[in-house]
């Protein structure tokens, strides 16, 4: 099959999303993680920008190895030398590019450029040729090639080729074109176009109107090699074609476009996790592949025919993009099937009576929240069909705090017939009690939230407290305790949170807390 090259311009356009603009460090980090995923082409930066997008293009250029790295610069000398400085170190070992752009279309000529079409085409070849004189890999855009007029980007194309240039690119600059339309311009381009097959035609495309990526697909069945893409599809305005959309379009469907690229799909999650963290722009949920929402159903229907075969909902597999396990959504659109399955994997196995009492409950509340978690499934079967075991029970302890006194508590557990007693010190004595709690227990729980309220009034009032704890294998879980002393409560919620923790895990696996 056809390889597919993929050029990643995350850190160069994608950064000019507004509020993305990522430091050296971030974009090093970046730039590894491409590697890793097996991207072709790493477009750096524009080194004539700024001394600081000057200095990052070089770093990448020096650290990472593996896939080509490029620079941007305009039609214009000090850019392109500016250029080749920076992407010195990838130059030495011959894994550079220098990517050089002049517009085109009308609009631009008359508005931006204020030259005329001859002018264009002789400083497209000038500069083309000034770059290849200087680095083997060069690269020209005609920017806003999808308003240009045909037959004056065939020339334009014909003569940068002639001129040096081994990739070609047709950039839809403004998301301006339509797929049929756009994918016609390229089969023009390598028809019309004498030398084409002497050049690596690429693409890419802007998502003004939504069709970035239907645009770059368009233009791979048309012929286009090489694909201009970032993740996340970040980029000016509405964004670029993303990566991970196009990749997994040629990938899942193979049979219609018989091309492959080099990319580590199971590589793809974990490379917009990071993007999102470093640039700050959130992943929408229902964002395809890797938003949250990818791999998730909540309708019953589809949650039937999803664990009776996955293939019935789901064209690819959740771990191909390296998302972990597919996820069902208890809410108002669940079924029984999907209640049962969620309980049978907490370890909890119901009669059918049972199940259709549970279901009910669920119902309820599904109706009062958008979601139901776990720990409102095990309050169900906790209040209505059976009772936690109490693996874990306090029976003694104390506790001294004071100004100028390092809290300090003693806990005693009870479990079966075996009594166990520590003690520990902490930042106060709520802390006090849960470290000594962990250390007859043995388990490491890490607090997410506390909250403590009155549930009666006057001085010897009830105090009530919630707790929400996650597992050493990220198992998160509520708790709750009452008492008039509210370190007492505290040990109880704990407590109760641990023996929920136990109830759910201990049926069918060890325990891992």
């Amino acid at each position: 099959m056809k390889k597919i090259i993929i050029f990643d311009t995350t850190l160069r356009d994608g950064e000019q999303s507004p509020g993305a603009s990522l430091d050296i460090k971030a974009k090093i980090e970046i730039a590894k993680q491409l590697a890793r995923l097996g991207v072709d082409v790493i477009e750096a930066g524009f080194p004539i920008a700024s001394p600081g997008d000057s200095k990052a293009v070089y770093e990448v250029a020096s650290i990472v190895k593996g896939p080509s790295i490029c620079g941007l610069a305009r039609a214009k000398t000090k850019d392109i030398d500016k250029c080749l400085e920076a992407l010195r170190p990838a130059i030495k070992r011959e894994q550079a590019r220098v990517h050089v752009f002049l517009a085109t279309s009308n609009i631009h000529m008359k508005y931006k450029l204020k030259k005329a079409e001859e002018e264009i085409l002789k400083l497209a070849k000038y500069f083309v040729k000034y770059a290849s004189d200087r680095c083997g890999d060069v690269e020209f855009s005609p920017e806003d090639a999808s308003r240009s007029d045909v037959d004056f980007l065939c020339r334009v194309v014909e003569a940068v080729i002639d001129a040096g240039a081994k990739t070609v690119n047709i950039p839809d600059t403004v998301g301006y074109a339509i797929p049929v339309e756009f994918g016609s311009l390229i089969k023009t381009i390598k028809t019309k176009v004498p030398n084409s097959n002497k050049a690596v035609i690429s693409v890419h495309c802007h998502n003004d109107l939504g069709l970035a990526v239907s645009n770059s697909l368009s233009a791979i069945q048309s012929g286009a090699e090489q694909v201009e893409c970032t993740i996340n599809g970040l980029g000016e305005r509405a964004g670029n074609a993303s990566l991970e959309e196009i990749v997994m379009g040629l990938k899942t469907r193979e049979d219609m476009f018989k091309c492959t690229t080099s990319i580590k799909t199971e590589e793809l999650y974990k490379t917009s996790r990071l993007v999102s963290k470093l640039t700050g722009i959130v992943v929408q949920p229902n964002k395809a592949i890797v938003g949250q929402n990818a791999f998730s159903h909540e309708a019953g229907i589809h949650q039937d025919g999803i664990l009776k075969k996955s293939i019935t909902y789901e064209i690819m597999k959740p771990e191909d993009v390296g998302f972990g396990a597919t996820r069902l959504v208890l809410g108002k659109h669940s079924g029984k099937h999907a209640l049962g399955d969620r309980l049978k994997k907490l370890g909890i196995e119901l009669s059918d009576a049972d199940l259709i009492k549970a279901f009910q409950r669920f119902k309820d509340l599904a109706d009062k929240k958008k979601e139901v978690f776990d720990e409102d499934l095990l309050a169900i079967v906790e209040d209505e069909i059976v009772s936690v075991p109490e693996t874990y029970r306090i029976s003694g302890f104390e506790y001294r705090s004071g100004k100028d006194i390092e809290p300090h508590a003693t806990i005693e557990l009870t479990k079966g017939n075996t009594v166990k007693k520590e003690s520990s010190s902490g930042d106060g004595p709520v802390d006090a009690c849960y470290k000594a709690i962990e250390k007859i227990t043995g388990a490491k729980l890490k607090l997410l939230d506390y909250s403590l309220k009155s549930t009666t009034g006057g001085k010897d009032a009830l105090g009530e407290v919630s707790v929400r704890v996650m597992s050493g294998s990220g198992v998160e879980i509520s708790g709750r305790g009452a008492s008039t002393d509210i370190i007492e409560a505290s040990a109880k919620a704990y407590v109760n949170a641990l023996n929920k923790l136990v109830f759910t895990k201990s049926r069918k696996t060890k325990l891992e807390l």
